[in-house]
Protein backbone atom coordinates (compact mmCIF):
# COMPACT_ATOMS: atom_id res chain seq x y z
CA UNK A 1 0.00 0.00 0.00
CA UNK A 2 1.32 3.27 -1.24
CA UNK A 3 1.94 5.87 2.05
CA UNK A 4 0.70 9.25 1.05
CA UNK A 5 3.64 11.45 2.23
CA UNK A 6 1.80 14.85 4.62
CA UNK A 7 2.58 18.25 5.54
CA UNK A 8 0.34 19.51 8.30
CA UNK A 9 0.01 23.65 8.77
CA UNK A 10 -0.38 24.44 12.36
CA UNK A 11 -0.27 22.49 15.30
CA UNK A 12 -3.01 23.58 17.69
CA UNK A 13 -5.86 21.69 18.74
CA UNK A 14 -6.68 20.91 14.58
CA UNK A 15 -3.16 19.99 13.61
CA UNK A 16 -1.96 18.43 15.80
CA UNK A 17 -4.81 16.59 18.25
CA UNK A 18 -7.15 16.19 15.31
CA UNK A 19 -5.27 15.27 12.61
CA UNK A 20 -1.72 14.22 13.67
CA UNK A 21 -3.73 12.17 16.14
CA UNK A 22 -5.95 10.24 13.08
CA UNK A 23 -3.15 10.18 10.84
CA UNK A 24 -1.08 8.35 13.28
CA UNK A 25 -3.61 5.48 13.56
CA UNK A 26 -3.19 5.24 9.66
CA UNK A 27 0.32 4.62 9.36
CA UNK A 28 0.16 2.51 6.54
CA UNK A 29 -1.75 4.71 4.26
CA UNK A 30 -0.16 8.08 5.82
CA UNK A 31 3.19 9.76 7.17
CA UNK A 32 3.53 13.11 8.38
CA UNK A 33 6.68 14.08 7.33
CA UNK A 34 6.16 18.13 7.96
CA UNK A 35 4.84 20.41 9.61
CA UNK A 36 4.84 24.11 9.59
CA UNK A 37 4.04 26.57 13.17
CA UNK A 38 4.91 29.62 14.09
CA UNK A 39 5.80 28.62 18.19
CA UNK A 40 8.91 26.73 18.37
CA UNK A 41 8.07 24.46 21.14
CA UNK A 42 5.25 22.91 18.86
CA UNK A 43 7.95 22.51 16.19
CA UNK A 44 9.64 20.69 18.81
CA UNK A 45 6.74 18.24 19.59
CA UNK A 46 5.98 17.85 15.97
CA UNK A 47 9.98 16.79 15.38
CA UNK A 48 9.81 14.45 18.17
CA UNK A 49 6.40 13.03 17.80
CA UNK A 50 6.11 12.50 14.10
CA UNK A 51 9.98 12.45 13.66
CA UNK A 52 9.29 14.91 10.87
CA UNK A 53 10.70 18.30 9.08
CA UNK A 54 9.54 21.12 10.94
CA UNK A 55 9.01 25.04 9.77
CA UNK A 56 8.45 28.24 11.49
CA UNK A 57 7.04 29.73 7.94
CA UNK A 58 4.94 27.12 5.82
CA UNK A 59 6.52 29.02 2.53
CA UNK A 60 9.01 26.66 2.75
CA UNK A 61 7.31 23.76 1.71
CA UNK A 62 7.06 25.11 -1.49
CA UNK A 63 10.38 23.96 -2.56
CA UNK A 64 9.30 20.45 -1.71
CA UNK A 65 8.13 17.73 -4.32
CA UNK A 66 7.64 14.99 -1.94
CA UNK A 67 4.63 16.07 -0.44
CA UNK A 68 1.43 13.97 -1.46
CA UNK A 69 -0.97 16.17 0.68
CA UNK A 70 -1.22 19.27 2.60
CA UNK A 71 -3.45 19.60 5.58
CA UNK A 72 -4.59 23.48 6.12
CA UNK A 73 -5.21 23.00 10.12
CA UNK A 74 -4.22 27.01 10.44
CA UNK A 75 -6.84 29.59 12.04
CA UNK A 76 -10.01 29.77 10.42
CA UNK A 77 -9.27 33.25 7.96
CA UNK A 78 -6.22 31.69 6.71
CA UNK A 79 -8.06 29.06 5.16
CA UNK A 80 -8.90 30.88 1.72
CA UNK A 81 -5.58 32.48 1.33
CA UNK A 82 -3.07 29.51 2.18
CA UNK A 83 -4.90 27.22 0.70
CA UNK A 84 -5.17 29.17 -2.81
CA UNK A 85 -1.16 29.58 -2.22
CA UNK A 86 -0.72 25.79 -1.85
CA UNK A 87 -2.73 24.97 -4.89
CA UNK A 88 -0.98 27.55 -6.98
CA UNK A 89 1.94 25.86 -6.17
CA UNK A 90 0.59 22.28 -6.86
CA UNK A 91 -0.23 20.85 -3.89
CA UNK A 92 -3.44 18.70 -2.91
CA UNK A 93 -5.06 20.75 -0.07
CA UNK A 94 -7.44 19.28 2.63
CA UNK A 95 -8.38 22.35 4.30
CA UNK A 96 -10.17 22.25 7.82
CA UNK A 97 -13.55 23.81 8.15
CA UNK A 98 -15.17 26.56 7.48
CA UNK A 99 -13.55 26.27 4.08
CA UNK A 100 -14.93 30.06 3.49
CA UNK A 101 -16.52 33.02 4.94
CA UNK A 102 -18.33 34.13 1.08
CA UNK A 103 -19.31 31.92 -1.72
CA UNK A 104 -16.86 33.86 -3.84
CA UNK A 105 -13.80 32.99 -1.67
CA UNK A 106 -15.19 28.61 -2.69
CA UNK A 107 -15.43 29.95 -6.27
CA UNK A 108 -11.87 31.26 -6.45
CA UNK A 109 -10.51 28.15 -4.54
CA UNK A 110 -12.54 25.82 -7.13
CA UNK A 111 -10.76 28.10 -9.95
CA UNK A 112 -7.64 27.42 -8.38
CA UNK A 113 -7.73 23.56 -7.72
CA UNK A 114 -9.06 23.48 -11.59
CA UNK A 115 -6.22 25.48 -12.71
CA UNK A 116 -3.94 23.55 -10.80
CA UNK A 117 -5.55 20.08 -11.36
CA UNK A 118 -5.05 19.10 -8.42
CA UNK A 119 -7.70 17.83 -5.55
CA UNK A 120 -8.72 20.43 -2.69
CA UNK A 121 -10.65 18.93 -0.26
CA UNK A 122 -12.49 20.35 2.89
CA UNK A 123 -12.97 18.34 6.11
CA UNK A 124 -16.27 17.74 7.54
CA UNK A 125 -15.82 14.23 8.65
CA UNK A 126 -19.55 14.39 10.68
CA UNK A 127 -21.15 12.98 7.14
CA UNK A 128 -19.63 9.43 8.08
CA UNK A 129 -20.99 9.76 11.77
CA UNK A 130 -22.36 6.67 11.88
CA UNK A 131 -25.60 7.62 13.70
CA UNK A 132 -26.15 10.39 10.97
CA UNK A 133 -25.63 7.14 8.75
CA UNK A 134 -28.27 5.44 10.70
CA UNK A 135 -30.94 8.03 10.28
CA UNK A 136 -30.11 8.53 6.78
CA UNK A 137 -31.07 4.89 6.45
CA UNK A 138 -34.21 4.80 8.41
CA UNK A 139 -35.45 8.10 6.90
CA UNK A 140 -34.93 6.54 3.09
CA UNK A 141 -36.54 3.25 4.37
CA UNK A 142 -40.10 4.83 4.64
CA UNK A 143 -40.84 3.69 8.00
CA UNK A 144 -41.71 7.62 8.94
CA UNK A 145 -43.51 8.47 6.22
CA UNK A 146 -43.16 11.69 4.80
CA UNK A 147 -40.62 13.60 6.64
CA UNK A 148 -42.12 16.85 8.10
CA UNK A 149 -39.34 18.35 10.41
CA UNK A 150 -36.01 17.24 11.56
CA UNK A 151 -33.86 19.69 14.41
CA UNK A 152 -30.22 19.23 14.71
CA UNK A 153 -29.01 20.46 17.68
CA UNK A 154 -25.22 21.16 18.39
CA UNK A 155 -25.85 22.43 22.08
CA UNK A 156 -23.92 22.52 25.32
CA UNK A 157 -23.42 25.24 28.35
CA UNK A 158 -19.45 26.93 27.48
CA UNK A 159 -17.59 29.80 28.14
CA UNK A 160 -15.13 31.23 25.72
CA UNK A 161 -12.39 33.27 25.39
CA UNK A 162 -9.76 31.76 22.84
CA UNK A 163 -9.40 33.71 19.00
CA UNK A 164 -12.88 31.33 17.74
CA UNK A 165 -14.50 34.55 19.67
CA UNK A 166 -13.36 36.85 17.54
CA UNK A 167 -15.49 37.61 14.22
CA UNK A 168 -12.39 39.23 12.35
CA UNK A 169 -10.58 35.52 12.55
CA UNK A 170 -13.69 33.34 11.36
CA UNK A 171 -14.85 32.60 14.46
CA UNK A 172 -17.76 32.49 16.38
CA UNK A 173 -20.30 28.97 16.80
CA UNK A 174 -22.12 29.26 13.26
CA UNK A 175 -17.76 29.30 11.07
CA UNK A 176 -16.64 26.70 14.15
CA UNK A 177 -19.48 24.34 14.82
CA UNK A 178 -22.06 24.78 12.17
CA UNK A 179 -20.10 23.61 9.43
CA UNK A 180 -21.09 19.75 10.86
CA UNK A 181 -24.86 20.19 11.63
CA UNK A 182 -25.22 22.17 8.66
CA UNK A 183 -23.95 19.65 6.25
CA UNK A 184 -25.86 16.92 7.70
CA UNK A 185 -28.76 19.31 7.23
CA UNK A 186 -28.25 20.07 3.74
CA UNK A 187 -27.59 16.41 3.02
CA UNK A 188 -31.35 15.45 4.26
CA UNK A 189 -32.98 18.84 2.97
CA UNK A 190 -31.34 17.69 -0.46
CA UNK A 191 -28.46 19.47 -2.41
CA UNK A 192 -30.36 19.75 -5.61
CA UNK A 193 -32.20 22.51 -3.93
CA UNK A 194 -31.39 25.92 -2.80
CA UNK A 195 -33.04 26.58 0.92
CA UNK A 196 -34.79 29.62 1.96
CA UNK A 197 -33.00 30.32 5.14
CA UNK A 198 -34.19 32.03 8.42
CA UNK A 199 -31.49 32.64 11.24
CA UNK A 200 -31.15 34.57 14.72
CA UNK A 201 -28.02 34.92 16.29
CA UNK A 202 -26.76 36.05 19.58
CA UNK A 203 -24.00 36.25 22.19
CA UNK A 204 -24.22 35.01 25.27
CA UNK A 205 -21.70 33.01 27.03
CA UNK A 206 -18.51 34.55 24.35
CA UNK A 207 -15.83 36.98 25.65
CA UNK A 208 -15.39 38.27 21.89
CA UNK A 209 -17.57 39.90 19.66
CA UNK A 210 -18.28 36.45 17.64
CA UNK A 211 -21.95 34.71 18.00
CA UNK A 212 -21.95 31.89 19.79
CA UNK A 213 -25.84 31.15 19.74
CA UNK A 214 -27.72 30.42 16.36
CA UNK A 215 -31.09 28.96 15.39
CA UNK A 216 -31.41 28.28 11.53
CA UNK A 217 -34.22 27.36 9.63
CA UNK A 218 -34.34 25.76 6.39
CA UNK A 219 -37.14 25.12 4.39
CA UNK A 220 -38.45 25.00 0.97
CA UNK A 221 -41.33 23.23 -1.32
CA UNK A 222 -41.63 19.93 -0.91
CA UNK A 223 -38.48 19.96 1.44
CA UNK A 224 -38.44 18.66 5.13
CA UNK A 225 -38.06 21.99 7.45
CA UNK A 226 -34.53 21.26 8.93
CA UNK A 227 -33.91 22.71 12.41
CA UNK A 228 -30.42 23.51 12.81
CA UNK A 229 -29.56 24.76 16.56
CA UNK A 230 -25.34 25.52 17.95
CA UNK A 231 -25.73 26.85 21.57
CA UNK A 232 -23.04 27.71 23.98
CA UNK A 233 -25.99 28.47 26.68
CA UNK A 234 -27.75 25.70 26.93
CA UNK A 235 -27.46 23.89 30.29
CA UNK A 236 -30.28 21.04 29.58
CA UNK A 237 -28.98 20.08 25.97
CA UNK A 238 -31.32 17.70 24.85
CA UNK A 239 -31.20 14.93 22.01
CA UNK A 240 -28.88 15.72 19.12
CA UNK A 241 -31.48 14.65 16.46
CA UNK A 242 -35.51 14.47 16.38
CA UNK A 243 -37.14 13.76 13.28
CA UNK A 244 -40.94 14.14 13.00
CA UNK A 245 -42.61 11.84 10.16
CA UNK A 246 -46.57 11.53 9.00
CA UNK A 247 -45.91 7.95 10.38
CA UNK A 248 -43.55 8.56 13.20
CA UNK A 249 -40.44 9.66 14.48
CA UNK A 250 -37.42 9.45 15.50
CA UNK A 251 -34.59 11.17 18.17
CA UNK A 252 -31.44 9.81 19.73
CA UNK A 253 -27.58 11.31 19.95
CA UNK A 254 -24.34 10.27 18.73
CA UNK A 255 -24.57 6.72 19.88
CA UNK A 256 -28.01 5.55 20.21
CA UNK A 257 -31.09 6.33 18.36
CA UNK A 258 -34.89 5.12 18.83
CA UNK A 259 -37.74 5.43 16.44
CA UNK A 260 -41.44 4.93 16.50
CA UNK A 261 -43.57 4.16 13.68
CA UNK A 262 -46.80 2.72 12.09
CA UNK A 263 -48.28 1.39 8.94
CA UNK A 264 -50.99 2.39 7.38
CA UNK A 265 -52.40 -0.82 6.32
CA UNK A 266 -52.95 -1.42 9.69
CA UNK A 267 -55.10 1.50 10.24
CA UNK A 268 -58.61 1.79 9.89
CA UNK A 269 -59.75 3.68 7.04
CA UNK A 270 -61.00 7.58 8.18
CA UNK A 271 -62.81 10.05 5.91
CA UNK A 272 -63.11 13.61 6.89
CA UNK A 273 -66.34 14.33 8.57
CA UNK A 274 -67.71 17.99 8.87
CA UNK A 275 -70.58 17.08 11.04
CA UNK A 276 -69.84 17.15 14.91
CA UNK A 277 -68.71 13.73 16.07
CA UNK A 278 -70.51 12.08 19.18
CA UNK A 279 -70.10 9.07 21.04
CA UNK A 280 -72.66 6.24 21.11
CA UNK A 281 -74.43 8.05 23.85
CA UNK A 282 -74.59 11.18 21.95
CA UNK A 283 -72.13 12.91 23.82
CA UNK A 284 -69.72 15.54 22.11
CA UNK A 285 -66.35 13.09 21.08
CA UNK A 286 -62.78 14.20 19.77
CA UNK A 287 -60.75 12.35 17.43
CA UNK A 288 -59.05 9.24 18.65
CA UNK A 289 -58.28 5.97 17.22
CA UNK A 290 -55.47 3.45 18.74
CA UNK A 291 -52.59 3.15 16.33
CA UNK A 292 -50.13 0.19 16.34
CA UNK A 293 -47.05 1.53 16.58
CA UNK A 294 -43.51 -0.67 16.27
CA UNK A 295 -40.84 0.67 18.41
CA UNK A 296 -36.86 0.05 16.67
CA UNK A 297 -33.13 1.40 18.31
CA UNK A 298 -30.17 1.44 17.34
CA UNK A 299 -26.98 1.76 19.56
CA UNK A 300 -23.51 2.07 18.26
CA UNK A 301 -20.88 -0.52 17.66
CA UNK A 302 -18.71 -1.07 20.36
CA UNK A 303 -15.51 -0.66 18.80
CA UNK A 304 -16.66 2.44 16.84
CA UNK A 305 -18.08 4.10 20.07
CA UNK A 306 -15.33 3.67 21.49
CA UNK A 307 -13.49 6.45 20.07
CA UNK A 308 -16.57 8.39 17.90
CA UNK A 309 -14.05 11.02 17.14
CA UNK A 310 -11.60 8.64 15.24
CA UNK A 311 -14.03 6.56 13.84
CA UNK A 312 -15.11 9.13 11.54
CA UNK A 313 -11.92 10.31 11.08
CA UNK A 314 -10.88 6.92 9.81
CA UNK A 315 -13.63 6.98 7.60
CA UNK A 316 -13.02 10.75 5.96
CA UNK A 317 -9.20 9.90 4.97
CA UNK A 318 -10.39 6.82 3.75
CA UNK A 319 -12.19 8.74 1.37
CA UNK A 320 -9.58 10.79 0.80
CA UNK A 321 -6.80 8.31 0.05
CA UNK A 322 -8.88 6.79 -2.54
CA UNK A 323 -9.52 10.14 -4.48
CA UNK A 324 -5.53 10.83 -3.89
CA UNK A 325 -4.60 7.17 -5.08
CA UNK A 326 -6.80 6.89 -7.76
CA UNK A 327 -8.55 10.54 -8.51
CA UNK A 328 -11.72 9.35 -7.36
CA UNK A 329 -14.38 11.77 -6.63
CA UNK A 330 -14.44 12.90 -3.59
CA UNK A 331 -18.47 12.17 -1.46
CA UNK A 332 -18.25 15.59 0.53
CA UNK A 333 -17.81 17.48 -3.28
CA UNK A 334 -16.94 21.55 -3.30
CA UNK A 335 -20.53 22.24 -4.98
CA UNK A 336 -22.52 20.85 -1.32
CA UNK A 337 -19.75 23.53 0.47
CA UNK A 338 -20.26 25.96 -1.45
CA UNK A 339 -24.09 25.66 -0.74
CA UNK A 340 -23.08 25.10 2.95
CA UNK A 341 -21.23 28.70 2.88
CA UNK A 342 -23.88 30.11 1.17
CA UNK A 343 -26.28 28.99 3.94
CA UNK A 344 -24.24 30.76 6.43
CA UNK A 345 -23.14 33.96 4.71
CA UNK A 346 -26.85 34.31 4.60
CA UNK A 347 -27.63 34.19 7.90
CA UNK A 348 -24.61 36.54 8.83
CA UNK A 349 -26.63 38.92 6.34
CA UNK A 350 -29.68 38.72 8.42
CA UNK A 351 -27.76 39.19 11.63
CA UNK A 352 -25.48 42.14 10.97
CA UNK A 353 -24.18 42.78 14.56
CA UNK A 354 -22.16 39.39 14.06
CA UNK A 355 -21.39 39.86 9.93
CA UNK A 356 -18.36 40.59 9.10
CA UNK A 357 -18.82 43.10 6.82
CA UNK A 358 -21.00 45.09 9.70
CA UNK A 359 -24.21 45.28 7.43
Amino acid sequence: MRQMQVAILGQGRSGRDIHGFSLGHMEEQYKVVAVADLLLERRQRAQSEYGCTAYADYREIFQRKDIDLVINALPSHLHVPVSKEFLHHGFNVLCEKPLARFTKDVDDLVDAANRSGKILAVYQQSRFSPAFQQLQKVIKSGVLGRVVQVKIAYNGYARRWDWQTIKAMNGGNLLNTGPHPIDQALQLFGNDAVPQVICRMDSANSFGDAEDYVKILLYGDHRPTIDVEISSCEAYPESVYHVQGTHGGLTGNTSFLQWKYFTPVETLPQLLQTNPLEQPDGTPAYCSERLTWHDDQWNIDADQGSDLFLTMAKAYYDMLYDALLNRNTLQVTLQEIRQQISVMQTCFEQNPRFDLLGR
